[in-house]
């Protein structure tokens, strides 16, 4: 099933269209060096292959993780040979070029340099950490990116129908297409890989199929519908209710049926300050750190740092003062309850702003005793409002004593 021209490509439609660099290298006959930097099963191979293809160029591919300098040097010499004795031009296809050392990607570089071949090297890894400086700095970097739940379905159906597929042979229930679509994770490879199984099972292709060809039982899960809502609910309503168990089954619900990692990290961090707060500061710290995590290295993996934050989230000391200390604040400002900001708070570094009386009698509070001077803050029609009202949880429990003191104090109490 893999593609024979740019326009078969399923997804990746950033490189694909009008004018891209992909389209310059199929259209011209001048030889460029590519890197593919993107997550498995998302066309590297693939467009090499297309490239080779369409532009009628020689195909060589090398596999960094058996290859050495041997036949890096081997294939050029080759393709140097071919372009002189028949004017024919080769695609020198790297896989997993990270895995090469300092010495096999230097050997790439005369080929490169001289255009010799036309290099493409595809990676899962960040080049700019894994490719030596002089070869990335002659080559074109293009970012792929994971197929879209939309992408896998349309591999799989054109799978069915396409005579180099099933050819219609075999059918393919709407709720097992939406499986195989959620075990994909976004790798069209991978889909086939399971789609090919299943069809090896039974030409009646239904979720009870999939199941028993991959031995992976189908969470019944739409992310759309009531399971999305339902399932994300108990997952914070768990957390809140510091049970790390039951919150750690519905993450993992979660990720088996495909949810967004993104998603279920957001709603992390969200709960970090509204569930947690200042009852325990680190916790919004390993959440933040745990959506930045997922956002850099993905699944499986990812999912590691996710069920770190979770259980921070569900054992810490839990309090919603913050959460409520703002919806207190935003609510009497949408009441009108705004003044004018005080004279001596107002911004003084501008021109003319003296004349204004901006910034008269301000007190810094530095050149006090403990960092705190009595003067008034607020505008006049709040003045007496409280809005965070800490707990006596955790670690908000001395910030509550301090913020008593201090709130006193400034208020002259």
């Amino acid at each position: 099933m893999r593609p024979r021209t740019l326009d078969e490509v399923i997804g990746q439609r950033h490189l694909l269209g009008s004018g891209t660099p992909l389209r310059r290298l199929v259209e011209s006959e001048a030889p460029m060096s590519l890197f593919l930097w993107g997550p498995p099963g998302t066309g590297k191979t693939t467009l090499a292959y297309v490239v080779s293809n369409v532009t009628k160029r020689r195909f060589v591919e090398i596999s960094a993780v058996s290859a050495g300098v041997k036949d890096v040097r081997a294939a050029i010499d080759n393709a140097r040979r071919e372009l002189g004795m028949t004017g024919r031009q080769t695609v020198l296809f790297v896989d997993e070029v990270h895995r090469f050392n300092k010495a096999q990607q230097d050997a790439l570089l005369p080929a490169v340099e001289n255009r010799w071949v036309t290099f493409i090297g595809a990676t899962t890894e960040n080049p700019f950490f894994s490719v030596i400086s002089p070869l990335l700095s002659r080559s074109l970097l293009l970012t792929l990116e994971s197929l879209s739940d939309d992408d896998v379905r349309a591999v799989l159906e054109r799978a069915v129908s396409d005579p180099r597929g099933l050819g219609g042979r075999a059918t393919l229930a709407p709720e097992a297409l939406d499986h195989l679509v959620r075990l994909a994770g976004g790798d069209a490879r991978r889909s086939l890989t399971y789609l090919e199984a299943a069809a090896l099972l039974a030409d009646d292709i239904t979720v009870e199929v999939v199941e028993k060809a991959v031995d992976k039982a189908a969470v019944r899960y739409d992310r759309q519908g009531d399971q999305h809502y339902d399932v994300i609910s108990a997952f914070i309503k768990s957390m809140r209710g510091s049970d790390a168990d039951a919150a750690l089954h519905y993450l993992a619900r979660m990720i088996e049926a495909g949810e967004d990692p993104r998603f279920i990290a957001r709603r992390i961090v969200i709960f970090a300050s509204e569930d947690v707060g200042m009852a325990d500061p680190a916790c919004l710290q390993t959440a933040v750190a745990a959506a930045q995590a997922v956002q850099l290295i993905g699944l499986p993996e990812g999912q590691i740092n996710l069920a770190h934050a979770v259980i921070h989230c569900a054992l810490a000391p839990k309090s919603n003062a913050v959460v409520k200390a703002i919806g207190a604040a935003i609510g009497d400002v949408r009441k009108g309850l705004i003044g004018q900001v005080p004279q001596h708070l107002r911004d003084a570094h501008y021109q003319g702003a003296a004349k204004l009386g901006h910034g008269d009698g301000y007190k810094y509070p530095h050149d006090f005793d403990h960092g705190l001077v009595r003067q008034e803050y607020a505008p006049e029609q709040v003045r007496d409002r409280r809005y965070y009202e800490p707990t006596r949880h955790g670690a908000e429990a001395p910030v509550a004593e301090r913020w008593s003191r201090i709130r006193d104090f400034l208020r002259g109490s």
